[in-house]
């Protein structure tokens, strides 16, 4: 990502919603760098309990007051609120900014269960407020040529789906291996995006049947474990007859830092996105016929912000509750019957 130029005590400030972050980590900094790009929203302050982290993001709005605490922060005649903390509190998290009145950009999870999720989409409703959360790979220039293709009928019916996400990596914080805090392993932390890109790509059918197995260390271990899986497959039956098969993991020897794709077949053609050489950031989007490949969508696309920056500026418009939240229940509901919940 570039470089980004503070707001400068000059910026036109009248009628731009306040906008606080809470947790500037890696990605809460990268989504606040996109939202500060946008330019539709006024940083007004950060929280975050590193204080090294804090100054980095200063950097990025100078103007904005560091505080100390979610309390502080709600105190801030905020309009909106990024959430970048950990997954237990996401869903408590949100509600509070909500209950005050305040819009909500969250990271995945929204919630640890269907049950966390719902209840944050209820605040928004009851609130009449602007909610969104961050599955990213929605917004790659790669997913949206596909979902065009699906949409338009160039591929024909739809009937198969096929999603990977491997990463070689394991998370370096410990609350990740902690399914109480967590809510899961591989799947609540990749496989979310997989099952989002499944149902968002096809208009969210509805889900008749899921299956999965689950596994720690190379043993399988049962769903309802209070172990964290490192190694996940599902497969998904949709209601319009589309069967997806989602694998994820942590830690495994697949050759490259990440494998991530998703293909869809159809009836009168495939299409397929695919990482690059192992990249987390760069996508290429492929059309299929038959042993004949077109490439559609190639790197470099800077999509990792494009979600924060598509909320801010909603925000900015000042969009109310969005009804399509309910989607975010099916996603969250989907990943409950992967665990056995």
């Amino acid at each position: 990502m570039g470089s980004v130029t503070p707001l400068s005590a000059s910026s036109e400030r009248a009628g731009r919603p306040r906008v606080g972050f809470l947790g500037v980590g890696w990605i809460g900094r990268d989504r606040m760098r996109a939202i500060v790009e946008s330019r539709t929203v006024e940083p007004a302050a950060i929280v975050d309990p590193s204080p090294e982290m804090a100054a980095a993001a200063s950097e990025l709005a100078p103007e904005a007051a560091v505080v100390s605490s979610l309390d502080a922060l709600l105190d801030e005649r905020l309009d909106g609120i990024v959430i970048a903390t950990p997954s237990a509190l996401h869903a408590a998290q949100s509600i509070m900014a909500l209950d005050r009145g305040i819009a909500v950009f969250c990271q995945k999870p929204l919630g640890r269960s269907r049950n966390e999720a719902a209840a944050v989409i209820e605040a928004a409703r009851r609130a009449d407020r602007l909610l969104a959360v961050d599955l990213s790979y929605r917004y790659t220039s790669a997913m949206q040529k596909i979902r065009n293709l699906i949409v338009s009928g160039e591929l024909g019916t739809v009937f198969a789906v096929d999603l990977t996400f491997h990463n070689a990596f394991g998370p370096g914080k410990p609350w990740f291996y902690d399914k109480a805090l967590s809510g899961g392993g591989c799947v609540i932390d990749l496989g979310v995006h997989l099952i989002d890109l499944l149902l968002w790509t096809l208009d969210f059918p509805d889900v008749v049947r899921v299956e999965s197995s689950l596994f720690s260390n190379g043993a399988p271990i049962r769903r309802d474990s209070d172990k964290v899986e490192d190694y996940a497959v599902a497969t998904i039956e949709l209601s319009s007859g589309v069967i997806g098969r989602v694998a994820c993991s942590w830690r495994l020897h697949a050759g490259w830092e990440a494998i991530i794709a998703a293909d869809f077949y159809g009836t009168e053609g495939g299409a397929s996105l695919r990482n690059v050489n192992g990249s987390f950031l760069d996508f290429t989007a492929e059309r299929h016929r038959g042993t004949e490949r077109e490439l559609l969508v190639s790197p470099p696309d800077r999509w990792g912000g494009r979600a924060a920056a598509a909320w801010a500026q909603r925000l900015a418009a000042t969009e109310g509750f969005d009804r399509e939240n309910e989607n975010l229940i099916t996603v969250a509901d989907v990943l409950d019957r992967i665990y056995g919940r």
